[in-house]
């Protein structure tokens, strides 16, 4: 029988994290980049159904991510609403320096649901940016990937490391909401 973890829709919220078309031009192609972009949809499906906010967050750079660049813009396959949010960040932990928090405090949010890009980066730094401000952090398993030619073994390794700092792995198939 499936563990099913059932989170508050009132208090979750959606992180999309740097799912943007420049980092799907690299070299070395997304990691299963069409079944990560199908995971995260299904949250936003989900997500739309709850009524909990969707976050989408954008790193901003001088070099690929550069804000107003083609590169800088969500990948065209995301399935975006007008009411979702977004949140414009210049560092990995997209809590630093930005209104993130803001955001999920005046809401009253206490349960976030990770997802997006690069495991080894801004996911992890995020993650672990969340744990220390006291959230409960979801990753979901296979919403999130990278581009590097060792992707399926540095997503192992992310996800043993971030479940030992306190970050709960999940599958989509295993979440319901009240």
């Amino acid at each position: 029988m499936a563990k099913f973890t059932q989170l508050p829709a009132n208090k979750t919220a959606l992180l999309i994290i740097d799912v943007q078309r420049a980092l799907f031009t690299r070299p070395t192609p997304v990691y299963e980049d069409s079944r990560m972009i199908e995971k995260i949809n299904g949250l936003v499906d989900l997500a739309h159904l709850y009524n909990f906010p969707v976050i989408y967050i954008q790193h901003s750079n001088q070099s690929i991510l550069k804000e107003g660049t083609d590169g800088f813009k969500l990948h065209p396959s995301l399935r975006r609403d007008p009411a979702d949010l977004s949140v414009i960040k210049n560092h990995g932990n997209a809590f630093k320096d930005t209104i993130l928090q803001s955001i999920l405090e005046s809401r009253g949010l206490e349960y976030l649901l990770v997802t997006g890009m690069v495991t080894q980066g801004c996911i992890r730094a995020t993650s672990l940016g969340g744990l220390e401000l006291g959230y409960q952090m979801f990753l979901v398993s296979g919403a999130h990937s990278n581009y590097n030619e060792d992707a399926p073994k540095i997503i192992e390794r992310h996800e043993e490391e971030l479940q030992k700092a306190g970050v709960h792995l999940i599958n989509i198939d295993e979440l319901a909401f009240s």
